[in-house]
């Protein structure tokens, strides 16, 4: 490119020489060629370095954008995969909690039927008592005729006691396991709540590493534009003006390579 670009300036310097030549020696026809030759000549290299800058630029364009793009999927892959620890983690407190819930609730019931048992007595009361006194001292007396009426009563009044107490026990128990439930209950709705809150978290810190990133992203775009810009002004004023003198910008072409100068924008 470089060779080129001087090989054309050094021709542009020849042509304009011999045009000052013809014009010295009258030879104005020859002149004029060499003017329109010139001309011609400024154009069409003026237009093949404003095609040369603006696919460099739209290169460098491409280049951010490329960038942009896998820096952007790898911050999601990045937090789809923290999301996705996290919900999984928070799927196995929750399985854990309610496995030790359903294991509490089991030896709750196995320690309430243990204190049914031979090991619990039943309380009568002081009447039902009293009738089995009455029994077995007519039985004593030979009053079998009264003491088994007196028995039937007792029989009757004992099987009433022992299925209050009985449900007196049942009520005990589910009061036992509607408390337990309760509490259990509590513990799991804390679970969820530092659950949420821990991916209400989550949720919060993407959203700011997200906007950070397009804020990054933002000012590379800007910064591009604005070198470019200032490229674009450069290379206007600089390429081959249409005075008599030709004159190569040193300003055109800063930029080594797209990928190069979106590499230096990113790290900036």
């Amino acid at each position: 490119m470089e060779v080129e670009e001087s090989a054309v300036h050094d021709f542009l310097l020849i042509l304009e020489e011999h045009k000052k030549n013809c014009e010295r020696q009258g030879k104005y026809v020859e002149a004029d060629i060499a003017k329109k030759r010139l001309a011609e000549l400024r154009q069409h290299e003026e237009n093949r370095k404003m095609e040369g800058l603006r696919s460099r630029q739209i290169a460098q364009r491409l280049g951010v954008e490329e960038a942009h793009m896998l820096e952007f999927q790898q911050f999601n892959a990045m937090w789809d995969a923290k999301m996705g620890e996290y919900e999984q983690r928070a799927t196995e407190l929750l399985e854990a909690m309610r496995a030790r819930h359903t294991l509490d609730a089991r030896e709750l019931r196995r320690r309430s039927s243990e204190n049914d048992g031979a090991t619990r007595r039943p309380k009568f009361s002081k009447e039902l008592l009293d009738l089995r006194k009455i029994e077995v001292s007519l039985a004593r007396q030979g009053d079998y005729a009264e003491a088994h009426k007196v028995k039937l009563k007792a029989d009757a009044l004992e099987e009433a006691e022992r299925e209050r107490m009985a449900a007196e026990r049942e009520q005990q128990v589910s009061l036992a396991e509607a408390k337990c439930h309760h509490k259990q209950e509590n513990e799991l709705n804390a679970l969820r709540q530092r659950i949420q809150a821990g991916a209400e978290e989550q949720r919060k810190a993407r959203q700011n590493d997200l906007e950070r990133l397009m804020q990054r992203y933002n000012n590379v775009k800007a910064e591009l534009e604005s070198q470019q810009n200032a490229e674009r002004l450069r290379n206007a004023k600089g390429v081959y003006p249409m005075s008599s003198s030709v004159r190569v910008s040193s300003a055109s072409a800063r930029l080594s390579s797209p990928r190069a100068s979106t590499s230096r924008l990113l790290k900036g």
